[in-house]
């Protein structure tokens, strides 16, 4: 296979797993291009490598900077902005997975907190409201807790652990 064609490949199967994932597939596209370059790229060769518009790349950039993913990297003598990914494969799954807890189970965590505490169970429909949103509460529980392993953890400890899992 070519590498253009491998490039490819994995951009547009990168593209389409993060969808799964709750993430734009634009924004994924940008990343796995950004991934797999050697050198950092500005908005120019990532509209004209990807073919999509300006708007689309510089939302994109954007988004995929507050996510911690990619960096700014100024050139010397450039007066375009450049984009480099984190190469660190490890370094990028903490991340995201940190962001993903930040977005998505931390408000689930506090809205069940807030439903607790003003939900008086003085019905039989309350007490039942109550223990499902209790019960969704531990298993968003459970998911923090695990993310927050993974984001203390280093590499080594994640591989030994992963492996001991499908040994048994």
């Amino acid at each position: 296979m070519e590498l253009q064609v491998a490039k490819d490949k994995f951009i547009h199967t990168w593209g389409t797993l993060a969808t799964q994932w709750g993430i734009n597939r634009t924004m994924s596209q940008i990343h796995a291009l950004l991934l797999l370059s050697p050198k950092s790229l500005n908005a120019d060769e990532i509209m004209e490598d990807l073919r999509i518009s300006r708007g689309n790349v510089n939302m994109n950039l954007r988004d995929l900077m507050s996510w911690g993913l990619i960096y700014k990297q100024l050139l010397p003598g450039e007066r375009k902005e450049y984009f480099m990914a984190e190469k660190d494969i490890w370094k990028v799954a903490r991340q995201i997975a940190k962001e993903r807890r930040r977005r998505e189970i931390e408000p689930i965590i506090e809205t069940i907190e807030d439903i607790k505490k003003s939900v008086v169970p003085d019905t039989v429909e309350k007490t039942e409201f109550l223990k499902i949103v209790g019960d969704i509460g531990v298993v968003a529980g459970f998911a923090d807790n695990t993310i927050e392993s993974v984001l203390k953890s280093e590499e080594s400890w994640l591989i030994t652990n992963f492996l001991k899992l499908f040994s048994r």
